[in-house]
């Protein structure tokens, strides 16, 4: 195993985004075991997160990785190195968040789906790339909407369910975040672009998350795990992996199941 692609929120970090708090609240070193074990095993750690780059550039910074891709895949940040993968929107004298912004494709979405999708308060705040939102809308609904309303270079991105919601959001059975992003963003092909630079063949790396998001990763990776919290929240990711060869759920959750996805693996290579 040469490298570890591993989802921060709901996936490394616990309840509470913590990374040394298990399911239950009980302290546990089980993440942290879990990056050692890639580190024994000479393994490099790429963490990837729909979180903004200045967030995911302290975790990567303070884990000790050089590489991590940060807003939902919008960029890939290489050994120092930004490498994005937006398209034709890039930051200048405006961030892409703000070219998206004025050229109105958030206030079209939140007028459309008023009562279903707000913005995820406090978190939604100074982004340089991404609309992060809240609600329960149809993410393929969305991206034809966006196509007929001349933003056909956008999509929405699930990233899965949030227990934090407004009393507008009050009746809906649940509530997932969601991220507007320009549409060649996503973590798998970030998680592609990282590949190519590093050499690295599907067999020899590892995925592990807890959203549809980071199932995509799965079309590059030699076996992409969920963890057990994944399909506690959402049942129907049993059903987005129905028939995956290559996808497994782990038996834990959070840092517990990514420790249980590094060792697993590591221990089958060496049979």
């Amino acid at each position: 195993m040469r490298c570890l692609y591993v989802d921060l929120d709901g996936t490394l970090l616990g309840p509470g985004a913590s990374l040394l708090t298990a399911a239950d609240g009980d302290f546990t070193l089980l993440g942290v075991r879990a990056l050692q074990a890639c580190h024994r095993a000479g393994a490099e750690v790429v963490i990837m997160s729909g979180r903004r780059q200045a967030q995911v550039f302290e975790d990567a910074r303070l884990l000790g990785h050089s590489s991590y891709i940060f807003e939902a895949g919008s960029c890939l940040v290489l050994d120092g190195e930004e490498q994005w993968l937006t398209g034709a929107l890039l930051p200048g004298e405006l961030s892409i968040h703000d070219q998206m912004q004025a050229a109105g494709a958030p206030a079209l979405l939140l007028e459309t789906y008023a009562g279903r999708l707000e913005y995820h308060d406090p978190w939604h705040r100074n982004r340089d790339v991404s609309h992060l939102f809240r609600g329960l809308v149809d993410a393929f609904e969305v991206d034809a909407l966006l196509e007929r309303e001349g933003h056909g270079d956008l999509r929405l991105v699930d990233n899965g369910v949030v227990r934090s919601r407004s009393e507008r959001l009050a009746g809906l059975p649940q509530v997932r975040a969601y991220h507007l992003v320009p549409r060649g963003a996503s973590k798998a092909n970030a998680v592609a672009r990282h590949m190519r630079a590093r050499q690295y063949a599907p067999e020899e790396v590892l995925g592990v998350g807890d959203s549809r998001e980071d199932l995509g990763t799965a079309e590059h990776v030699g076996t992409f795990w969920l963890v057990a919290n994944a399909v506690e929240k959402d049942p129907t990711m049993r059903e987005a992996v129905a028939g995956a060869p290559n996808v497994r759920v782990a038996g834990a959750s959070y840092g517990a199941g990514v420790y249980e996805a590094v060792v697993t693996t590591l221990a089958e290579r060496r049979a």
